[in-house]
């Protein structure tokens, strides 16, 4: 019985080796170098924040949108309509005291008028852009900029001379609460996060720098001081979400900053006056806006004006566009196919409007001291804020 169990065993254990000789010897290295394809992770997906900006997605609450650049005369207490198609003025209407920007709100279905007044005499006007005509002024206290929060929950108004942020209802304007921000001397002009949970705001006055804000739990982060004291004012960021660029009027030039850290990693020369910031519709370009002098108010009309084209991909100065016969580019945008640059010539009583392939400017009359114009419609899902920030 014993002898017949291993007579079977052995037979078993042979017909085994002969079967794994069978099986090629696959050397060691190459289970640990080589994986199919479907086993490996595809990379992640270029971030673009401006990728539901580009031309053709245009949202339907703006159908029926009249199409219009809405310019606020801050010396003139007015708006100047201009129709976007014939290039002319068609109506002006007087709104509140030194009106500074026209904000698209965060649902696109009005234009809110930053009247700034003086201290506590500042408003709201609201546009209705399918009529283009204004509604009733809703008071404000020193409204210099208007944004609003990433998810629309609240408008975010900036008191630039009460060095504070109020949260107001989005549609009533009714305060919230409110966010002093004594380091930011002049605080104005901001953008915001990929994950929008901050916003780096610029602070024009003092030794100007960076107010870096956290929108959830509403305070301050911190405050960064630039390499070169000066004014800063506008600021967007890359399309890949990393890099804040910032306007500084007084350097000539734009600042890069790391929006994370928080820290300056660069600076791009541009021009005299450097001021405003419009992202191509593409959004492959920045126009650079600059106003061709270092004074805030009452500066020389027909200056050394320009506008300034940067490649986002490679931080380069792509094209340089002299304002013809001088000029003071200040604020605005591109129109809704990207085909034109809009901007406001501050001390010049004029609107620019840029073709973005040629550079050609053809300018148009408007108010005294015209300042952050807004073009109408723009794709988008909603606006941040500002002369229509989109995302």
């Amino acid at each position: 019985m014993i002898r017949s169990l291993l007579r079977h065993t052995s037979l078993r254990a042979a017909l085994l080796l002969i079967a794994l000789s069978s099986v090629p010897a696959w050397p060691a290295r190459a289970w640990a170098d080589t994986c199919p394809e479907d086993c490996s992770e595809p990379p992640p997906p270029a971030v673009n924040i401006y990728k539901h900006t580009a031309a053709g997605h245009l949202s339907p609450v703006t159908t029926g949108s009249l199409p219009r650049v809405y310019v606020p005369n801050r010396s003139s207490n007015s708006v100047s309509v201009i129709d976007s198609v014939t290039l002319k003025e068609v109506d002006r209407f007087n709104v509140g005291s030194k009106p500074q920007h026209v904000v698209p709100s965060w649902d696109l279905k009005t234009l809110w008028v930053a009247n700034n007044g003086t201290g506590k005499n500042g408003s709201l006007t609201p546009i209705d852009p399918m009529t283009a005509k204004p509604g009733q002024q809703v008071p404000v206290d020193d409204p210099y900029n208007l944004y609003f929060m990433p998810d629309g929950s609240a408008a975010i108004v900036v008191d630039e001379a009460l060095q504070q942020l109020d949260f107001r209802d989005p549609h009533t304007m009714a305060l919230k609460s409110s966010l002093p921000t004594p380091t930011c001397l002049g605080i104005n002009h901001a953008d915001f996060s990929v994950d929008g949970s901050y916003a780096i705001f610029t602070c024009e006055y003092g030794n100007g720098g960076l107010a870096k804000i956290d929108l959830k739990n509403q305070k301050v982060l911190g405050h960064l001081d630039l390499s070169r004291m000066g004014m800063p004012q506008d600021i967007r960021l890359s399309p890949d979400g990393k890099v804040f660029y910032v306007a500084d009027m007084m350097n000539d030039g734009v600042f890069l900053v790391n929006g994370d850290s928080f820290k300056e990693i660069g600076f791009i020369p541009t021009g005299i006056g450097t001021h405003g910031f419009v992202v191509s519709r593409d959004g492959k370009r920045l126009y650079v806006s600059n106003r061709g002098s270092h004074k805030m108010e009452q500066g020389k009309a027909k200056g050394p004006g320009s506008v300034t084209v940067i490649d986002f991909a490679t931080r380069a100065v792509v094209a340089q566009w002299p304002i013809p016969g001088g000029g003071s580019p200040d604020m605005g945008n591109v129109s809704a196919d990207g085909k034109q640059l809009w901007l406001s010539g501050r001390f010049d009583s004029d609107v620019y409007m840029i073709d973005t392939v040629s550079g050609a400017v053809t300018k148009i009359r408007v108010g005294v001291e015209p300042h952050g114009l807004t073009v109408w419609p723009q794709p988008g899902r909603y606006s941040q804020g500002h002369t229509g920030n989109m995302r």
